[in-house]
């Protein structure tokens, strides 16, 4: 199939509403910044690099819950204002955080972390592992995204030890310790996710919601110190984050793929590679099913194999890539690509047009009355896609593909919803999701039939028992390298998986860069592969930040 030449078009009209908006609700953030304007990184001025020590950042979405860990917090990305017993460096390698070591008994029940002494919460109290104990234990009775139902029970029996106890060996608790914030148990109550205490190198010093959070360096941290001693993070749409960019009033700001060709003085772009992928998830039962809710259910033309694979194997990729993400960006296979759990195997050869053809003629999907659309059994090839309105990227990515799969003979229906209607319709529709995530239990929660319909999660009603199997071996497991074999034969093992080549309950499309206006001389470090935008993932490494004196191209 030839190149597909569709672009997104840029948005007009709104850049000057996004400085109105930034002169509005970031005064506090536009005043105190010390980083140069772009004006005068024109003419070429110099500002002393003693006095660089706050940034302005418009980098995310503010977090609806807050910030407490035990609820979802730093899922996604760094704490910032709480310590992990665990983390990952820039390869994504285990590393001791709060911890200085931990085990592991032969049968995987069984989990020993060792806690430095030397740690202190932001307000002066030491933590001990009565505050690991009692983080543990309120995450698993909050019945938020944190899963801790596998665990039997978490003892303290020094101030610098914790046990914890399984109920089943899960290779998945690792990610666990590496992204659960601690929390304290003397500074704990009704209103915590807006006032934290915490271990992490920053505290928080005033929120103003909906504007800004302004924090500042924890005098108590271990760890190595910020060069910053004051970030304020604004809560800027990305039009209002690329004008805040251009106005010269922040320090770094995320933007989407549309601005990323427009040169901003005084700023350099940065490209960091993600999973932050999205995917087409397909109803996968007929018509007339039920949610666990009770909502309608399944859909007659994408609960067939042979549409999914067709959509699957028409879709051009690589252009999409190139014409709704100006490049930055990469072909999605999996919701894990690139990491050690994802199937090579599972790669295929897309943007196919005799390909999808000939899966739909197999299939029985033939265009009996020559309008262009093939039909099964009276019934046509066609069915909505819904994206969440307002998320332009995922828009250009539904009715680039919708156009795309017309090719082959499927009607694609793109329709914007909001996320509410959304959840109720995504049962019986085609929905383009975004997910990502460092940790493999998304993919267990994504293809499990034992979570189906949960949330955002399974909402397709997948389910193969042979799947299921592979990914409870992977579970079981005792460590996360010997449940990787489990986790790619859940994907493709040679005969069936959740893979296009086996049941194809997605179509997976793209995995976004994030992109970032930084000022220049600011280096950010060697960032990690980031997982979904939701959170911060850019700040997992503030402590690596700096000017770079060298070049100092201010």
């Amino acid at each position: 199939m030839g190149r597909f030449s569709w672009r997104w078009g840029k948005r007009k009209g709104r850049t000057g509403l996004g400085i109105l908006l930034v002169c509005s609700i970031g005064l506090s953030g536009c005043a105190q910044s010390t980083a140069p304007t772009a004006s005068s990184a024109e003419n070429g001025q110099s500002v002393p690099t003693s006095t660089k020590d706050e940034l302005v950042l418009a980098v995310g979405t503010e977090p609806e819950g807050g910030f407490d860990p035990t609820t979802g917090w730093g899922q996604y990305g760094s704490p910032l204002f709480q310590s992990t017993l665990l983390k990952r460096d820039a390869k994504l390698q285990l590393v001791n955080d709060l911890a200085t070591a931990y085990s592991v008994s032969e049968d995987g029940l069984n989990w020993t972390v060792t806690l430095r002494n030397d740690v202190k919460f932001s307000d002066g109290e030491p933590l001990t592992a009565e505050d690991v104990k009692f983080t543990f234990e309120t995450a698993a009775k909050s019945g938020s995204v944190i899963d801790l139902t596998n665990m039997a029970d978490v003892q303290a029996p020094d101030d610098s030890t914790v046990l914890f106890t399984l109920k089943s060996p899960q290779s998945t608790f690792i990610s666990l310790l590496t992204t659960l914030g601690i929390v304290p148990e003397h500074a704990y109550g009704a209103d915590y996710e807006e006032h934290p205490v915490g271990s992490g190198p920053y505290k928080l010093v005033q929120w103003d919601k909906g504007q800004q959070a302004i924090v500042e360096a924890n005098e108590e941290y271990y760890g190595n110190k910020s060069a910053f001693h004051k970030l304020t993070f604004l809560y800027l749409d990305e039009d209002a984050a690329y004008a805040a960019a251009q106005a010269g009033t922040v320090d770094i700001a995320a933007i989407p793929a549309a601005f990323s060709k427009q040169q901003v003085n005084g700023m350099t772009l940065e490209a960091v590679k993600t999973v932050d992928n999205r995917g087409i998830m397909f109803p996968m039962q007929p018509a007339g099913a039920k949610s666990g809710e009770g909502l309608p259910a399944g859909n007659d033309v994408t609960s067939d194999l042979a549409i999914r694979q067709a959509v699957n194997v028409v879709i051009d990729r690589k252009a999409l890539v190139e014409g709704v993400l100006e490049g930055y960006g990469r072909p999605a296979y999996s919701v894990s690509d690139d990491l050690p759990w994802s199937n090579a195997e599972a790669v295929f050869t897309d943007a196919n047009l005799e390909e999808a053809k000939r899966i739909l003629a197999a299939g029985g999907w033939v265009d009996a009355d020559g309008d262009g659309i093939v039909e099964k059994n009276g019934v046509k090839a066609e069915f909505n896609l819904l994206y969440f309105a307002g998320d332009l990227t995922r828009q250009s990515l539904a009715l680039a593909a919708a156009d795309m799969v017309a090719q082959a003979g499927i009607k694609i229906n793109v329709e914007g919803k909001s996320r509410e209607e959304t959840k109720k319709m995504a049962y019986s529709n085609a929905v383009l999701f975004g997910w990502g995530s460092h940790d493999p239990l998304e993919t267990y929660n994504l293809y499990s039939s034992t979570h189906k319909g949960e949330g955002y999660y399974n909402v397709g009603l997948y389910s193969n028992p042979v799947v299921d199997s592979w990914m409870d071996k992977a579970l079981k497991a005792t460590s996360e390298e010997e449940a990787l074999p489990f986790w790619q034969k859940a994907e493709w093992d040679g005969t069936t998986g959740f893979s296009y080549q086996g049941d194809a309950p997605w179509a997976w499309l793209v995995n976004i860069d994030h992109l970032y206006l930084v000022t220049n001389g600011l280096n950010i470090g060697e960032q990690q592969i980031h997982p979904h935008g939701h959170g911060w993932p850019v700040t997992t490494n503030l402590e690596e930040w700096s000017w770079d004196n060298s070049t100092n191209k201010k």
